[in-house]
């Protein structure tokens, strides 16, 4: 009677054991199931984000069909018509002076617009966007940078002195992506500036007026059938305006020669200048480099003289 009375207890104390395990393990399991789905949730979101991200700068509007590091000219189906946002814009440059028109030119196309700046002035991004090519064509482009932007143009800046961005890097609009130059197949420093749709060539005074410093509108549709005539008559309104033997004065404060004169505009307070550290750099050295105090660039830079540079650091100098 004794062992039966000890095998019932044992049996039923086994019992309440396990049944005890049993709903502590539902329990857990009541519990994490919650965080579960919002872990899912939070997997799924991140995933659609990062999918929507490299959408939007491989394809732009379903343009592109891939996203190559290697060639500068992308080819795609470009649209009977396409609606291009110019909206939070920046001027790729503050020079108002135009040297040298988009299209025919000493008997081959000249596929973008030259803007004349001076070495060293710094390059800035027209738009928000994605870069594709960091490169160097000696018969050509000589050092380069291409965009894709969102809104379906990409843009190239020619015959720079120093590239200041990376393959893959993204910027927003007026980052500093370069500094001026006179490289590659270049007679006098400028910067080459194009805009492409689908790797086809625009005119770039379609969108941009140097003269004013502003986009043409805050949209622009481009339509295959009228862009000739639209190409033409850019050029005619926002065009050259002047060629040769200019003072940072005409090319950063007045309209043109010819035209009413504007207000000057004081080009050590206008124009913002960056310098990016190389190996072995420091302080002193960038400071003697271009021509200014280590005090100048503490200032800007929210620096002190102690402090030590990185290579490829951005230092604000002017």
């Amino acid at each position: 009677m004794k062992l039966k009375k000890a095998l019932r207890i044992f049996a039923v104390t086994a019992f309440l054991s396990l049944s005890a395990q049993s709903a502590s393990a539902q329990d857990l399991l009541a519990r994490q199931a919650p965080v579960d789905r919002r872990m899912k949730a939070v997997d799924t979101l991140v995933l659609k984000n990062i999918l929507q991200k490299e959408y939007s700068y491989s394809m732009n509007s379903e343009i592109y069909d891939d996203w190559s590091t290697d060639r500068t000219h992308t080819t795609a189906n470009l649209p009977d018509s396409f609606l291009i946002n110019l909206r939070h814009f920046c001027m790729p440059t503050a020079s108002r002076v135009v040297t040298s028109n988009f299209g025919s030119r000493w008997g081959r196309q000249h596929k973008g617009l030259d803007i004349k700046v001076y070495i060293g002035d710094t390059i800035r991004a027209a738009f928000s966007g994605k870069v594709r090519i960091v490169k160097y064509e000696g018969g050509g482009y000589g050092k380069y940078v291409v965009i894709r932007h969102k809104n379906g143009l990409e843009t190239i800046y020619g015959h720079l002195s120093k590239q200041l961005v990376a393959v893959n890097e993204e910027v927003r609009a007026g980052d500093p992506i370069g500094l001026g130059g006179n490289t590659g197949r270049s007679t006098g420093s400028h910067l080459h500036f194009e805009t492409r749709l689908g790797g086809v060539a625009l005119n770039p005074a379609i969108f941009f007026d140097f003269r004013a410093q502003d986009v043409v509108a805050d949209t622009y549709m481009f339509r295959k059938s009228t862009y000739q005539q639209a190409s033409a008559e850019a050029t005619r309104l926002r065009g050259v305006v002047g060629n040769g033997h200019y003072s940072r004065d005409d090319v950063y404060g007045e309209v043109g020669r010819g035209e009413a004169e504007e207000p000057r505009m004081n080009y050590s307070n206008q124009e913002k200048l960056y310098h990016k550290v190389a190996a072995g750099e420091t302080l002193a050295s960038i400071a003697e480099k271009r021509g200014v105090t280590i005090d100048k660039i503490c200032s800007l830079n929210r620096l002190n003289r102690n402090s030590k540079v990185k290579p490829g650091q951005i230092l604000r100098y002017s």
